[in-house]
């Protein structure tokens, strides 16, 4: 009876690839459109690019970078530079944590039940702080901390503050809420409760995001110093306007192996949270 049933019941129909209602359709035809648009408004001088005088100007200006300079003095002020650019973005991601997941809290619901009246003006505050670029930090801070990577770490601490604060707020309020309600019906405080029951299934979670922020971090540390936050970018924006090439393209190196590196143990420690 039940398969006769089954038989008999009105197949339906997949949904048509291209309709009317089909809201994928809208959203791709709005963002193929947009693309256009900004193709046509843009005085994009293809053909300049494609010349070929620009191509051995470029060229030239390339051959310029080699032989990077490997002077014993200047590699020693390359190291330290290198060095201030990761504990300027190890520091600014650890103090970005930190206050992340205190503004996580209160921007965040924790059960059904809570009213969650912080909620709002924290993810105001946390999608201000996010909303302005690293080096618009740095430039601001540079009044109040002077030159040097102090500001540098200031400016990556509170632009990774919104972003880390954003993020953890969304996993605490995605956590399972079981292991809570246990807690809850006890007559558990909310304070155990997310220390007991909240925290350690979102833990995993909340580290990968702040591994992730500081590979990042890295990126932006070494750009930093081209507004005098210190670090290889300071010596990048050094050099470059005096049209040393040579110790250029060691800075650049130094970059390079710097993000290559952290971005290496940054995997490594993710994919050991994730087992």
């Amino acid at each position: 009876m039940t398969d006769r049933h089954a038989a008999n019941a009105p197949c339906k129909l997949p949904p048509p690839i291209v309709g009317a209602r089909c809201k994928a359709c809208w959203l791709t035809a709005g963002l193929v459109a947009l693309v256009v648009v900004s193709f046509w408004s843009l005085d994009l001088q293809w053909a300049q690019f494609f010349a070929v005088d620009a191509a051995l100007s470029m060229a030239r200006f390339l051959g310029e970078f080699f032989p990077p300079d490997l002077q014993p003095g200047f590699v020693h002020q390359v190291v330290v530079a290198t060095w201030e650019t990761l504990a300027m973005s190890a520091l600014g991601t650890v103090i970005a944590a930190a206050i992340g997941l205190m503004l996580a809290l209160p921007a965040s619901r924790l059960h059904a039940g809570d009213s969650a009246w912080t909620r709002s003006p924290t993810r105001l505050l946390l999608n201000a702080l996010r909303s302005v670029p690293e080096l618009v930090w740095a430039s601001l801070l540079l009044i109040a901390a002077g030159l040097g990577p102090f500001a540098g770490t200031l400016a990556l601490a509170a632009h990774t503050t919104g972003v880390l604060g954003r993020l953890f707020a969304e996993a605490i309020e995605n956590a399972p809420a079981g292991p809570g309600a246990a807690l809850r019906t006890q007559g558990a405080r909310a304070g155990q409760v997310f220390l007991y029951a909240t925290l350690p299934q979102v833990l995993p979670q909340l580290v990968s995001y702040t591994l992730y922020r500081w590979e990042n971090n890295i990126r932006a540390a070494a750009v930093l110093g081209v507004v005098g936050a210190g670090g290889l970018g300071q010596l990048l924006s050094f050099h470059m306007g005096l049209f040393h090439m040579n110790k250029t393209a060691t800075v650049l190196l130094a970059m390079l192996l710097l993000v290559g590196q952290v971005d290496a143990l940054s995997y490594g420690l993710r994919r050991m949270l994730v087992r």
